[in-house]
């Protein structure tokens, strides 16, 4: 593996303001507004613009030719898009309320936690608005499919795409837990809970996640301290980024090596961060990690 996962990734990566003078985008904006401009809801939408890493990758799996025209500009980046050679394909957008306007789209895919801003504005511009929300369960795969399916008018493709996913993931579950102690564990000593994606792709693999084991639900910072005394067997980290980064430092603690040794850390790529059918390349990878270590 040789990409590099950020845990809010998936998360709001746009600009809410554009390179104008705020004076000048205002009164550009309060124009836009004047001319009562209004881009009416077609029942199959035919220009539709993507502002968030994973609408983009739902939107390039199942929009007919044509549809797309743009998705966010994080797709292309091969460290948190698994599907960055495909937006090759697309021009991109930078999350902004006037860029986007300006594609004149009838419809905007964005992401729940996508800023606010942006999406208040888009929507005053009388812009139809959809905002996704994240994947925090595996069953939820499908569903976040057939509702994005369903705004494209893209449902029987949309059906297909699930059937296939649901019969891998199947195939893929680990019929018995067991295998090593895992922890996640980040630049700045970040780990996740049991409230996340990451676990439950951990769990279909049937390999014990030590924040279950520590009661941790929710994401956070975890002492280097604390991982030690737990001495999980595996540690699932990130490929760090070419530039040097202090938050990186901790990832090479002597005591991360000790805990990492014979194996070294797994580094989970790409396909760990959005709830799309690339998770289950993230199962597979498990599935032979768990099999190496045993």
């Amino acid at each position: 593996m040789t990409t590099k996962q950020r845990p809010d990734a998936g998360k709001s990566h746009g600009r809410s303001t554009s390179a104008f003078a705020p004076k000048c985008t205002a009164l550009w904006l309060a124009a836009l507004l004047s001319l009562g401009v209004t881009l009416a809801e077609a029942e199959t939408p035919t220009r539709v613009v993507s502002m968030n890493l994973c609408t983009d990758q739902l939107a390039m799996m199942l929009a007919a030719p044509g549809q797309l025209i743009s998705v966010s500009s994080i797709a292309h980046d091969p460290f948190t898009s698994p599907m960055h050679i495909e937006a090759q394909a697309y021009p991109t957008n930078y999350g902004s309320a006037e860029e986007i306007f300006l594609l004149a789209p009838d419809l905007v895919l964005a992401g729940s936690y996508s800023n606010p801003t942006t999406i208040a504005m888009l929507r005053r511009l009388r812009l139809r608005v959809e905002q996704i929300d994240l994947v925090e369960d595996l069953s939820q795969v499908a569903t976040r499919l057939r509702e994005v399916g369903e705004i494209l008018d893209r449902t029987a493709e949309a059906e297909a795409a699930v059937d296939v996913f649901e019969a891998r993931l199947e195939e893929l579950r680990a019929p018995v837990p067991g295998g090593p102690l895992t922890a996640f564990y980040y630049p700045n000593g970040y780990t996740l809970g049991t409230e996340t994606l990451s676990h439950e792709i951990l769990s279909a693999a049937g390999i014990p996640h030590l924040a279950e084991r520590l009661g941790r639900a929710f994401s956070g910072r975890l002492a280097l301290e604390e991982l030690v005394m737990a001495d999980p067997a595996m540690i699932i980290t990130s490929d760090p980024y070419p530039a040097a980064s202090r938050s990186e430092e901790i990832l090479r603690h002597p005591a991360m090596r000790r805990l990492t040794e014979p194996h070294g850390a797994f580094v989970a790529g790409n396909e760990w961060i959005c709830g799309t059918p690339h998770v289950l390349a993230a199962l597979e990878e498990l599935a032979h990690e768990r099999a190496a270590r045993q």
